[in-house]
């Protein structure tokens, strides 16, 4: 926070607070963050992940894991904190990897005060791609473009967390969640027609999802 003076007047200037999307994992826990800028454009400020070594024993890699948690939340210090809904999967082994890193990502909030919400994977790939059968190369480009960044960001955990991200943070922008916000959905060098055809496309779709979601 920040003010500035003029005349005897003070105006205060307040940062936006960051949605912190956590893609959680043991081995590697995909974070991004993103805020809102003042012309409604979403920017993003920190991705990464956070590794353990599958050699260590699993109470350290556990105990490294929160540790690392718990400095990202104070450093990002977010307006709420948005995790991957733990689902069913073939893989016993990877289930029970995520969601040991869910609940390490949940306890850190909710020690910190932060809010959680929850997505399911397709929830996520419907808001950002508009298909919620699209693959990690295909959210990936569409985080890349949606944020305007140079290039898509790696590992795929990374561009995962992201998009928990940005799908929050539509979803946050309208009351009830009911549609999203048009800041995302410019297509760069398309012909104005063809965009607009692809940006009421994209937004009936993530519209009827973040409705039926509710």
């Amino acid at each position: 926070m920040g003010h500035r003076g003029f005349g005897g007047r003070v105006e205060l200037v307040f940062e936006p607070l960051p949605v912190l999307g956590i893609d959680p994992g043991l081995s590697r826990c995909g974070f991004g963050a993103v805020v809102r800028e003042s012309a409604g454009r979403l920017r993003a400020v920190r991705c990464g992940v956070l590794r353990t070594d599958p050699v260590t024993p699993l109470p350290l890699r556990l105990a490294q894991l929160a540790e690392d948690l718990e400095e990202l939340v104070l450093e990002i210090r977010p307006s709420v904190m948005v995790v991957e809904r733990v689902l069913f999967q073939v893989n016993a082994r990877t289930a029970i990897s995520v969601g040991q890193a869910s609940g390490l990502a949940l306890a850190a909030a909710a020690r910190n005060g932060i809010p959680v919400v929850q997505y399911s994977p397709n929830e996520v790939k419907l808001a950002v791609a508009g298909d919620g059968s699209a693959g990690k190369a295909e959210v990936g480009a569409m985080v890349a473009r949606l944020l305007k960044l140079a290039e898509v960001p790696k590992p795929a955990d990374a561009a995962d967390a992201l998009a928990l991200a940005l799908c929050h943070a539509w979803r946050e922008r309208v009351p009830g969640g009911s549609a999203v916000t048009d800041a995302r959905l410019n297509i760069p060098n398309a012909a104005p027609s063809a965009a607009n055809a692809h940006n009421d496309r994209l937004q009936a779709r993530i519209n009827a999802a973040l409705t039926k979601a509710k």
